[in-house]
């Protein structure tokens, strides 16, 4: 009896709807009206030597189903809506409604697809986050237990490498729920740019301090921006880092700044094994890692798109080969 009804349901919707075309709904019903009188007259018309009865029935029966014809459609939506609600109250958000009428009912449907559209994307994303983020909470808390049973067994001593162990691995874990919470507040647009003028190179110098192998060369030196240092900082750091992991052992990562037009343009380039054509698209999507299985969160690149786009710029994955090229461009205040 399912099949039946669900193959009768979708004949229903495949149906012509011939007042799908109008823009008001009060315009339709007074059509409604005006065509059931209409109907009704000329039945009583041509059935004026029947007995009333007869001519009666047989008006009341043209109306209906002319009305029937005309009139499909108006409110099929609301009764789609009101099954695909029924159907989400369940889990299921991939269900839509036609929404062919220009209608307010024919916007109303519009309007439903799109909250089903988002309401199954939120869904699918949520899904996704709690198993990324159970995935790379395992690897960390699994080395850290494993440490510690060893010293509560008494197999390793609490000697300094098995310490710096144990720290490695809780670093790891503070810096996934770090950028965890930094993605969080940046999708909910909870942060707020606060901007100040300062100089490229030196801001460059600073955050890079850490890292030996980072070549910085900014054209001119005297360059400046107005921009929010702590997020320009998030996305040097995420960028360099990345750079820094995928470069071959000892060689250098080329950070360049230079202006071109109206805008800022940081490359970040190593010799690594780069980024497949296939993969740039979603590179700065949650949790992808191109491929890598260096032990990074996948969030930093995520996390530096974020950031760029509050600038009101842009970051993108250049041709190179071999090797990586990442540039991010920032307009000028």
């Amino acid at each position: 009896m399912t099949s039946v009804a669900n193959a009768l349901a979708s004949m229903t919707r495949r149906l012509p709807r011939p007042l799908d075309s109008l823009g008001s709904f009060k315009l339709k019903v007074s059509l409604i009206v005006g065509l059931v009188l209409a109907a009704a007259s000329i039945t009583f018309w041509f059935g004026a030597g029947w007995q009333f009865r007869y001519a009666l029935l047989a008006a009341l029966f043209i109306s209906l189903v002319a009305t029937q014809v005309v009139a499909h459609g108006m409110t099929s939506p609301l009764r789609e809506m009101t099954v695909a609600a029924g159907a989400m109250a369940r889990g299921d958000y991939s269900r839509r409604v036609r929404a062919t009428s220009r209608d307010e009912i024919g916007q109303l449907a519009t309007a439903f697809n799109t909250m089903s559209t988002d309401l199954e994307a939120a869904e699918k994303y949520r899904r996704e986050l709690i198993g990324n983020v159970s995935h790379e909470l395992k690897t960390p808390i699994a080395a850290l237990r494993a440490v510690l049973e060893n010293l509560v067994d008494g197999v390793s001593e609490p000697d300094p490498a098995t310490l710096s162990v144990a720290l490695r691995q809780t670093e790891k874990l503070g810096d996934l729920v770090t950028e965890l919470l930094d993605l969080s507040r940046l999708e909910a647009g909870v942060l707020t740019l606060h901007e100040e003028l300062f100089g490229v190179y030196d801001f460059l110098s600073d955050t890079t301090k850490g890292q030996p192998r980072v070549h910085i060369d900014v054209v001119p030196p005297t360059l400046s921006i107005v921009a929010d240092k702590a997020r320009l900082t998030q996305v040097v750091n995420n960028l360099v880092d990345n750079a820094v992991r995928h470069a071959s052992s000892g060689a250098d990562v080329a950070l360049s700044v230079r202006q071109v037009g109206g805008n800022l343009l940081f490359d970040v380039v190593d010799d690594g094994p780069g980024i497949a054509p296939e993969e740039r698209s979603r590179v700065f999507d949650r949790f992808t890692r191109g491929g890598s299985t260096d032990g990074g969160t996948g969030l930093g690149l995520t996390i530096a798109r974020w950031a760029t786009e509050l600038h009101g710029g842009t970051i993108e994955v250049l041709d190179r080969s071999p090797g990586c090229h990442i540039r991010v461009s920032i307009p000028c205040n």
